[in-house]
């Protein structure tokens, strides 16, 4: 296969799940470009995936649907497009398949495509560690390698016939190892001595209105307790979710900045932050900014997740995660999941952050440590597997 590919322009097909999936996918193709120029692109896309040179076949936000249940009623509309990429990657004549994320619709795309011969990958490993392990056997056969961005997934996949390497994670090679904090407050107006609160209550819109309205009141509790003045910002994925916690902000009273984007600016910038867990709490992490995490689903999703026993573990946030790698029980953050959100915890948990400075020093240091281990190249890394799928040793 590898010699024949050599005689005509390598393509890969890429389909990348909303925000953060966009930014990994970005990443790859740069690294992915830089091993092997020529090499070209296609697939479902956001604005770092296209500005990398990725044809877009559509946008990722397509595929910004969260939970269980939820996206059931989204299952027409998910169906038929993946029936369009199917027909769209064949008439492209991949040579490689790659999903960033969104395992729930990128495995189902991968079997189909390794099934006629494509070699297929899944850049970011399902939660497996999480919940429902027995899907283990099932991404074997859809997919040749699962690139894992965590230390702990590998063992996951051990005794399967799948490869899947550590490679470690984008952000933290994109995120400096020092804190620039004086310059990412000089960036916003902040003051040099302010204390400052990062907000970031999610980047899709269900999340945020589970989220949202309880993020603002508990920065509206949090400013009447507090001893002195203290600045909100709050960094919006997307001009859809910033409308809708405008609004939620209006109606609390909290006098609360919003950011067109610009999430590595407040977290840099900021004293604590108060996360939506996901991706972002990494991203705070990788910042060294202290933090307070919360997590809501809908009800339903809620039932079965934590009820129903499908979701096994006791800390939920990725800072709380990788320390426990390290440290059995280690908890580095403080969460609220489900009825446990309340504005008046959030912000009791964030003014004991705020108070206590020599707490959040150890938490910087500790964050600094997790932060090397996940710095690896991770998208050099990452393309060189891609690469020896399609047979393009470099």
């Amino acid at each position: 296969m590898g010699d024949s590919l050599r005689t005509r322009q390598l393509t890969i097909g890429l389909v990348a799940g909303e925000v953060s999936g966009d930014q990994l996918g970005g990443a790859l193709i740069e690294a992915l470009r830089e091993a092997l120029p020529g090499t070209r692109f296609v697939g479902l896309a956001g604005e770092h995936m296209r500005a990398a040179g990725c044809e877009s076949l559509g946008s990722c936000e397509e595929l910004a649907v969260m939970g269980l249940v939820e996206p059931l009623r989204h299952l027409p509309r998910l169906l038929k497009l993946r029936a369009r990429l199917r027909r769209e990657f064949l008439a492209r004549r991949i040579d490689v398949f790659v999903g960033v994320d969104a395992p729930a619709f990128n495995l189902g795309l991968a079997r189909w495509l390794k099934s006629r011969g494509i070699p297929t990958a899944q850049y970011v490993s399902p939660q497996v560690w999480a919940w429902r392990a027995g899907r283990v056997p099932g991404i074997a056969r859809s997919v040749d390698a699962v690139l894992c961005l965590l230390p702990f997934e590998p063992r996951c996949y051990a005794g399967h016939p799948v490869r899947a390497p550590f490679v470690g994670h984008p952000l933290a090679d994109r995120i400096p190892l020092a804190s620039g904090r004086a310059a990412a407050r000089q960036a916003l107006g902040l003051a040099p001595d302010a204390t400052v609160v990062a907000v970031l209550p999610g980047s899709r819109r269900g999340e945020v209105s589970r989220l949202g309205a309880d993020f603002a009141a508990a920065c509206s509790a949090l400013a009447s307790r507090a001893a002195g003045p203290v600045e909100f910002i709050a960094p919006m994925a997307a001009p859809a979710v910033a409308d809708i916690f405008g609004a939620q902000v209006a109606s609390s009273g909290a006098a609360i900045r919003l950011l067109d984007r610009q999430a590595d600016l407040a977290l840099a910038a900021a004293d604590v932050a108060l996360v939506a867990s996901g991706t972002a709490t990494l991203q705070a992490m990788l910042h060294g900014c202290p933090m307070v995490v919360a997590y809501r689903l809908a009800p339903i999703t809620a039932f079965l997740a934590r009820d129903m026993g499908l979701v096994k573990l006791k800390v939920f946030s990725l800072p709380n995660l990788l320390a426990g790698e390290h440290q059995a029980g280690e908890t580095l953050v403080p969460e609220f999941f489900q009825q446990a959100v309340t504005p008046g915890a959030l912000a009791q948990a964030l003014a004991g952050l705020l108070r206590d400075d020599a707490h959040r020093s150890v938490l910087r240091e500790r964050f600094g440590t997790l932060h090397r281990e996940l710095r690896q190249e991770s998208a050099r890394k990452a393309a060189q597997v891609i690469l020896e799928l399609a047979g393009q040793v470099t």
